[in-house]
């Protein structure tokens, strides 16, 4: 076994094995022996319900609608490929590389599960697929989501059939071409293999689980941000007080509580205003950002789960059963994720809402408490941070439009015969787009907090406030002298934030 082998067994992954696989090429996909045994037993069911002639949908049937329409003996492995092809109906740009590699992933794993009911070869295959580096290319469009992503999985379904095209050089590579450079052939896929490999959640599950993670990593550099601005506005922590939270206990408000104060400790900024300052109370951005930001926390709590259920859930159709009943169910509904999507992608809209309202505070000379205008030393003649604040206001009004629920809004499919849908993949669009608008608007928060904490100098932050400042500055981000444009500074610190860098996990005991 290598450092970089991934298990598979149908029942253990998770979303930190998801991470890993989609986003390092060297990860390769190793399947249990005893999952693969399994399977190869439920098979068996399978071949029995088909030589005993018993109707089983979308084996001997056809498909939605037409799942009246009995299949002669003869044409049963035909009808899966016509399904595939038939499905593979995407349009759009092209999902990106490491999102196609979760899909291909998740796929694996749970047609691994042994009510599936496929043979060991085709997960033995899909795993060899991403072995290879082989990527098909997915379009980002055309999945409501029930019956599961019919149409991403459906592009990858023909690759491995050797049709289609993979991500490769400007126009992308044919399927056929790739599979032979790799020196992979051809699947054929027998009666029941088609709708199993396409009835499944795993395109909207792969972002929700990226998703989770990535938003994970910026709640936590949200809050080290949030503690950052309260030292520039030289704000008071009271309100950070255990005491306060353990009266309200929900989970994320004492998290957030305490992480921020760990970041305030030892705070020399706080010691010079704790006597004589005649503010009674700091705004509801400072002042109740652990009750804010402790909601959004939970949010992501909630989608994790979601995920983590995901990642190990029969979600094809029919599902073979130990004692050989082949069922027909609805575990390929994708509301459970599009919900959770959905979820997230509010969440993340209130932890960007916040954060530019600290932003606006911070260059705002009626209410930053003394700090200059814009947070330049030459007002006037230099416009310092004036447009970063604009900027922040403009991702948030975006991710406000994008945030409606996309999992209430169904438009029956298939003739009516799948007539309520949850649009997980619309979705999981929206909530990618608005975890970017967030981590930029966090990263406004990070340019103009770290630069409060210069214009505060002799004075110094608490302890994790000015690794935080360390790490800002470190990334390349000088401080702001004569005006320079801020859009490259954003961009900076938004990549390195989606990488970790300000991450408290990464530097403080939590």
């Amino acid at each position: 076994m290598s450092p970089s082998d991934l298990v598979l067994d149908g029942q253990s992954l998770r979303i930190a094995d998801v991470v890993r696989a989609a986003r390092d090429p060297a990860t390769r996909l190793v399947l249990a022996p005893a999952a693969l045994a399994a399977l190869g037993t439920s098979r068996g069911h399978v071949d029995r319900a088909i030589e005993s002639g018993a109707t089983v949908y979308g084996v001997n049937t056809g498909f939605g609608k037409l799942a009246n329409v009995r299949i002669a003996p003869d044409r049963l492995e035909q009808l899966q490929v016509n399904l595939i092809r038939s499905h593979a109906a995407g349009v759009g740009p092209p999902l990106e590389p490491s999102v196609v590699r979760a899909v291909m992933l998740l796929r694996a794993n749970v047609l691994l599960r042994p009510t599936s009911g496929v043979r060991p070869a085709l997960v033995e295959a899909l795993a060899a697929l991403f072995n290879a580096g082989v990527v098909p290319r997915v379009p980002e469009q055309g999945s409501v989501g029930a019956s599961g992503d019919l149409a991403p999985l459906s592009h990858i379904a023909m690759v491995l059939m050797g049709e289609g095209e993979v991500l490769g050089g400007s126009r992308g590579v044919a399927a056929g071409v790739a599979l032979e450079a790799a020196g992979l052939r051809p699947f054929r896929f027998a009666p029941k293999e088609g709708i199993s490999f396409i009835n499944g959640t795993q395109a909207q599950t792969a972002i929700l689980a990226l998703l989770v993670h990535d938003a994970g990593v910026l709640w936590r550099t949200a809050l080290a941000a949030t503690a950052m601005s309260l030292e520039g506005l030289r704000g008071t922590p009271t309100p950070l007080d255990e005491r306060i939270h353990a009266a309200r206990p929900h989970a994320g408000q004492v998290r957030a509580a305490r992480l921020m104060r760990d970041l305030l400790a030892d705070s020399a900024i706080r010691e010079s205003h704790r006597d004589g300052d005649p503010r009674v109370q700091d705004a509801y951005s400072l002042r109740c950002a652990p009750q804010v930001l402790g909601a959004v926390g939970d949010a992501i709590a909630f989608a994790e789960t979601t995920a983590d259920v995901e990642l190990n859930a029969s979600t094809d159709n029919p599902l073979v059963f130990e004692n050989g009943d082949v069922l027909s169910g609805g575990n390929f509904h994708g509301q459970p994720v599009a919900q959770a999507l959905d979820v997230l992608a509010i969440a993340l809209t209130t932890l960007q809402a916040i954060a530019e309202r600290r932003v606006e505070r911070l260059v705002n000379p009626d209410l930053s408490q003394g700090l200059p205008a814009f947070l330049t030393a030459d007002p006037g003649l230099s416009s310092g941070y004036m447009m970063v604040q604009i900027t922040a206001a403009a991702l948030v009004a975006e991710s406000r439009s994008l945030a409606m629920p996309a999992s209430i809004g169904s438009i029956p499919t298939d003739a009516n015969q799948e007539d309520f849908v949850p649009m997980g993949m619309a979705a999981a669009y929206k909530a990618r787009r608005i975890l970017q608008n967030a981590g930029r608007v966090v990263a406004a928060e990070l340019l103009a907090g770290a630069q409060a904490i210069d214009l505060l100098r002799p004075l110094t932050p608490g302890r994790g406030v000015a690794e935080l400042h360390r790490r800002v500055r470190a990334s390349g981000i000088e401080p702001l002298a004569a005006d320079r444009p801020p859009g490259p500074d954003l961009e900076r610190l938004a990549l390195s934030l989606a990488a970790g860098a300000f991450d408290p996990a990464g530097w403080m005991v939590l």
